[in-house]
């Protein structure tokens, strides 16, 4: 296996790249911009992304978020979610949002998350795939006369699969639900995620309502109460130490104080004798 040893600078390029790439997306059409176009983009596109930016979750309407979408996470349509239209001048007033597909040929006309059971889409009633099936609204089967995709499958929050849906808001109507909306960021089609629990299923996060700072405030009092136990059991142990040795110094005090302890008894002397 070939070793690749990068210095530093090699390193920051890496990062910038990776920098780019999450900014940028596909917009630049597989072509880099230049560093002034990159500049110019930034301008233009940055403060409408973090103002009309999207939050896409599945799960039961009124329930937990089961699942919280990411830039990878794939649709219906097996093409992921920062391939689907997620950026706005101005967001459209009509509810459900719909996301479409912007890969060239895809008839998918709103992003729909799917769940996996490991690495593979749960399977429908018809016993087909989701990519079986048309990605077009009814999806209708292709290998069979099946009316729809519809999966039996059960959640992991004790919901079948067809009581969810996949959601999609503004920050405004995602904060009006108690929801956590996390730090405004540049990043294209981050979705759902707003921290590192956003990753877990949703009934694995169970992730706390509330704003950032509300939650960091609640991670450090929950620190602050674990030292403060730490040190408890720390003193409650040494002083417990300190008595059991006072216990067994007084124990050793009276044995050594009571008459006779110290002579010796009638068959130590016998023995003496008989060695002698």
């Amino acid at each position: 296996m070939e070793t690749l040893c990068l210095d530093k600078s090699a390193l920051k390029a890496v990062d910038e790249y990776w920098e780019y790439r999450r900014i940028v997306g596909d917009d630049d059409g597989g072509k880099l911009f230049t560093p002034e176009q990159y500049e110019e983009y930034k301008k233009n596109v940055l403060p409408q992304r973090v103002k009309n930016r999207l939050y896409v979750s599945f799960g039961v309407p009124g329930g937990i978020e089961c699942k919280l979408i990411g830039p990878e996470t794939q649709c219906f349509c097996t093409h992921r979610y920062k391939q689907h239209k997620t950026d706005f001048e101005v967001v459209p007033s009509e509810r459900p949002l719909a996301l479409p597909c912007q890969v060239r040929g895809c008839h998918c006309s709103a992003y729909q998350y799917v769940p996996k059971i490991g690495p593979t889409p749960v399977r429908c009633r018809c016993k087909h795939l989701p990519n079986d099936h048309s990605e077009a609204t009814r999806h209708l089967c292709k290998k069979c006369t099946c009316t729809g995709f519809q999966s039996s499958y059960t959640c992991g929050c004790g919901q079948p699969s067809s009581a969810h849906l996949t959601l999609v808001e503004t920050k405004l109507e995602r904060e009006a639900r108690g929801r956590p909306v996390g730090r405004d960021v540049p990043y294209a089609a981050m979705g759902g995620l707003t921290g590192f629990s956003s990753l877990l299923d949703g009934y694995l996060a169970l992730e706390a309502s509330g704003s950032d700072q509300e939650r960091e405030d609640g991670c450090q009092q929950r620190c602050s109460a674990s030292k403060i136990n730490q040190a408890s059991t720390k003193v409650s142990s040494s002083i417990h130490c300190g008595l059991e040795g006072k216990e067994v110094g007084l124990r050793l005090k009276d044995s050594m104080d009571a008459p006779g302890s110290l002579q010796p008894s009638a068959e130590e002397e016998a023995s003496g004798r008989d060695l002698i």
